[in-house]
């Protein structure tokens, strides 16, 4: 199996300093950079480490990934952030789990043996909120198992095959929300493993709370409504 390395960037240069040299290249078959038009730094630091760099003229996280989906020639993609929060020591973990069958690999922030940013605080309002989603999702389409813990993280991989039956629509923070449903109703095998979830380098996320919330509720009431009726299908 070929798998390609997607690193998806938007003025990323603090953690691409401090992380690009811990990124196990070596593991995958090809590495490219979806970049949303950093102004940072970030594609001068790629440009002297020739990595190819494909420009994304539509801001949204979305975009990125059916940028990346069209510029690789992998079998299965992985999307990895350098913003802190993402181990990339994980990369190699979705490697096994692809070439077993599995359509979608999720590295989990919620499974018992996982960390979550903020597991340390007393007040954990983004993990409760999307330990919440993650339920209403299970319930709903879930029906072959396991439970799956964490819909939401970005941290993933997902083969060819299954990237275009799902064809993600959402523009921005909602893909993955977006992609985990439509996995499980189309009843594609998902695999999770625990991952360490760290402080974000560089500053804060450019996913505020309360909108992203209210916008994966808004993904799961129409994906509620439009049932299977989603994917390219070439």
């Amino acid at each position: 199996m070929k798998i390609s390395l997607v690193i998806l960037t938007l003025n990323e240069i603090d953690g691409l300093r401090a992380l690009y040299d811990r990124i196990p290249i070596d593991e995958v078959d090809e590495v490219f950079v979806v970049d949303g038009g950093s102004t940072d730094g970030t594609r001068e630091f790629l440009q002297e480490r020739k990595v190819r760099i494909v420009e994304q003229k539509s801001r949204g996280r979305g975009e990125a990934f059916r940028l990346a989906y069209e510029a690789s020639s992998g079998d299965a993609l992985i999307f990895y952030s350098p913003d802190g929060n993402e181990d990339p020591a994980d990369i190699p973990r979705f490697r096994p789990l692809l070439e077993e069958g599995h359509d979608v690999v999720i590295a989990s922030r919620m499974m018992r043996e996982s960390h979550n940013e903020e597991d340390e605080q007393v007040l954990r309002f983004r993990k409760w909120v999307n330990n919440a989603l993650t339920l209403a999702v299970n319930l709903w389409w879930n029906r072959r198992g396991p439970y799956v813990t964490d819909t939401i993280n970005g941290y993933r991989a997902i083969t060819r095959s299954a990237f275009t039956r799902i064809w993600p629509e959402s523009a921005g923070y909602t893909i993955e929300y977006e992609s985990s449903i439509r996995a499980l109703k189309l009843g594609l095998r998902i695999a999770e493993f625990p991952t360490y979830e760290d402080e974000r380098i560089g500053g804060e996320s450019y996913a505020s709370s309360l909108p992203t919330g209210l916008a994966m509720l808004r993904v799961l009431a129409r994906e509620v409504l439009i049932g299977r009726r989603f994917g390219r299908g070439d």
